[in-house]
């Protein structure tokens, strides 16, 4: 991230320092489960108003648990978006299943539901739908179509946790749900994950496959110390990113050839980062050279998974929009949005004039 608003994040506040020296004075920070971690699990369950966590010590191994879990097993298949976070393709290939692509939404970023259902075959187990850069993957219709064809769905919302669609929160839609409280997420304790679900059989595959005479992939009471203050105050956070967020794209949506993100009626979004889809690969490289200057925290999108060889994964589908989010993808990193109003309006004016002076290249 920048210096110029690395201050910005992860959050340094009195609430978590408190909890800090509290677990240092109990002891807890030693043992691997206790008041934190207890507390921690309470308060997910709550505010996901599931059944079932398991704290993770990663997001990206709980994709993994997450499809130990639902029982998928080597020779399956799992649809996932040809854009997605690398870790997922992986995760898939670490069970000896088979990644079949299917294209995105470029509006969203996210699994089309229409392509999905393209991709689905004989051996198709699970699907994988990850909600990215302020994105919502539209769940309603692909929960629908999963279930009509007997597929299980994980809903990776590590870059959206207090997002909503039609009132109901990302990540109770599925039969499982992911987290990540990685280094910048939303949820921050420089490591760790979670996966939610309903179902107790899945919960109890994976406490037999992560019990190796301990909990092998254990989150810390220090992470679970940290994370406990930020629960609390996510979805006002949020509304405050999230309200910065759409002044910075309704801006911006003036210059012409620079694409941003768009939502349907009852879908409430929150931003990990903001995304901007350009006209070509050749200006990206131009406009992040000229933001580097400036200090804007501005990077490319995901790589995407179009190039990969067919002997790793199935492309039964078109993935032209993949392929053009892989190659023109900007994205703008949260912490900026929670900057003083003076701060955001000379970022925004700054991205105003970068994205017009492409536009004239």
């Amino acid at each position: 991230m920048s210096d110029r608003f690395s201050h910005l994040w992860p959050p340094q506040n009195e609430r978590i320092l408190a909890a800090l020296k509290a677990v240092y004075c109990d002891g807890d920070w030693g043992r691997y489960h206790g008041a934190q971690t207890t507390m921690l699990e309470g308060k997910l369950l709550e505010y996901f108003g599931c059944s079932y966590v398991h704290l993770l010590c990663s997001g990206t191994i709980g994709v993994e648990l997450a499809l130990r879990g639902l029982g998928v097993q080597s020779g399956d298949e799992v649809v996932l978006a040809a854009y997605d976070f690398p870790g997922n393709f992986r995760c898939i290939e670490a069970i000896g299943a088979r990644p079949v692509l299917a294209d995105i939404v470029s509006a969203s970023w996210s699994l089309c539901p229409e392509s999905f259902e393209a991709a689905i075959s004989s051996a198709t187990k699970a699907v994988i739908v990850s909600s990215l850069h302020g994105g919502l993957a539209n769940i309603d219709r692909i929960s629908a179509i999963a279930k009509h064809h007997g597929i299980l769905v994980i809903e990776d919302i590590c870059q959206v946790p207090g997002a909503t669609v039609n009132g109901r929160r990302v990540g109770t839609y599925g039969d499982a749900a992911v987290l990540s409280f990685g280094g910048s997420k939303l949820l921050s304790a420089g490591r760790g994950g979670a996966v939610l679900t309903n179902n107790e059989s899945v919960w109890q595959r994976i406490n037999v496959f992560k019990d190796r005479g301990n909990d092998t992939f254990a989150l810390s009471q220090l992470q679970a110390a940290v994370l406990n203050p930020q629960l609390d105050s996510l979805d006002d956070d949020n509304t405050l990113r999230t309200h910065n967020a759409l002044k910075l794209i309704d801006r911006t949506a003036l210059v012409d050839g620079v694409d941003g993100l768009s939502y349907a009626e009852g879908e409430v979004p929150v931003f990990y980062k903001v995304a901007w889809l350009l006209k070509s690969c050749h200006q990206r490289a131009t406009l992040l050279a000229e933001a580097r200057q400036l200090g804007l925290p501005l990077f490319e999108g995901f790589m995407g998974f179009v190039k990969r060889s067919e002997r790793r994964c199935g492309k039964p589908v078109s993935l032209r929009n993949s392929e053009c989010a892989s190659d023109r993808t900007i994205l703008l990193h949260h912490p900026i949005l929670l900057a003083e109003n003076s701060v955001l309006e000379e970022v925004s004016g700054q991205l105003v004039q970068l994205f017009a002076q492409m536009g004239k290249d």
